[in-house]
């Protein structure tokens, strides 16, 4: 089963409708059991990183995230949902992101071009990729983007695929089984639909079946990182997150 996590943030039903058409079971969900469960996860967001990530951690979806990312199961964030793997998020202050990924989301820099970036841009795959497709000409393809912030990565092992939009920014990246699209496939055609069945087609190594962790959400204000810290805070990853309860 495929699960797209709904916190009423995103564009939850376009997602839904795409991944649907691939022919495998498709079920919205803001539960962490029924997303952990999933043996595909896709993490749909728009609007602003802070509330974004608040509306996952008041539900317990950022453990899951993490719990994923921790078993390797196939996990696709989109727009702010791949904002949301980064370290932090400075989009009306600055916000704690999941910490999957090295960097921070910063306004696009895109010199006299418009911001929003909205429209038909192109990523290119900097390597053979299972769900981006091939390194070279043969993996370009042209996607559609809304945003006004991009991630600044400190790990170039983690950039999976590049645009241009009067600077060069990441649009795809990838740590295991996570991978992040700062464009939406569901609303980019063919190209985007081809993406979301390679997606669908990754093996998941657990069956979900065998799968019982269920995270405890800890309702919390938001999370900042400290006013005028160069870098977020340096709390261990996992620190502060919902406890899982496993069962046998």
């Amino acid at each position: 089963m495929i699960a797209v996590v709904d916190v009423g943030i995103g564009n939850v039903r376009s997602a839904e409708k795409a991944l649907a058409t691939l022919g495998r079971p498709v079920e919205r969900t803001a539960d962490p059991a029924r997303a952990l469960a999933a043996t595909h996860l896709v993490v749909p967001g728009v609007g602003a990183f802070g509330e974004f990530l608040a509306a996952l951690r008041a539900r317990g979806l950022d453990a899951v995230v993490r719990a994923r990312a921790a078993a390797d199961l196939p996990t696709l964030g989109v727009c702010v949902g791949m904002q949301a793997l980064y370290e932090l998020g400075e989009e009306h202050g600055r916000h704690a992101g999941l910490g999957l990924l090295r960097g921070r989301v910063a306004r696009l820099a895109a010199g006299d071009l418009p911001v929003p970036h909205c429209g038909w841009s192109q990523a290119r795959a900097l390597r053979d990729d299972p769900v981006l497709g091939p390194a070279g000409p043969d993996g370009a393809a042209w996607y559609y983007f809304v945003h006004s912030f991009a991630a600044t990565d400190d790990d170039p092992a983690t950039r999976a695929a590049e645009t241009d939009y009067g600077v060069t920014f990441p649009s795809a990246c990838r740590a295991g089984a996570v991978w992040g699209a700062q464009f939406h496939p569901e609303k980019s055609q063919q190209a985007g639909l081809a993406l979301l069945a390679r997606f669908a087609a990754l093996p998941s190594p657990l069956p979900a079946a065998l799968l019982a962790c269920v995270p405890r959400p800890r309702l919390s204000a938001p999370e900042r990182a400290p006013a005028g810290a160069g870098e977020p805070a340096g709390a261990p990853a996992g620190a502060g997150e919902p406890a899982l309860e496993v069962r046998p």
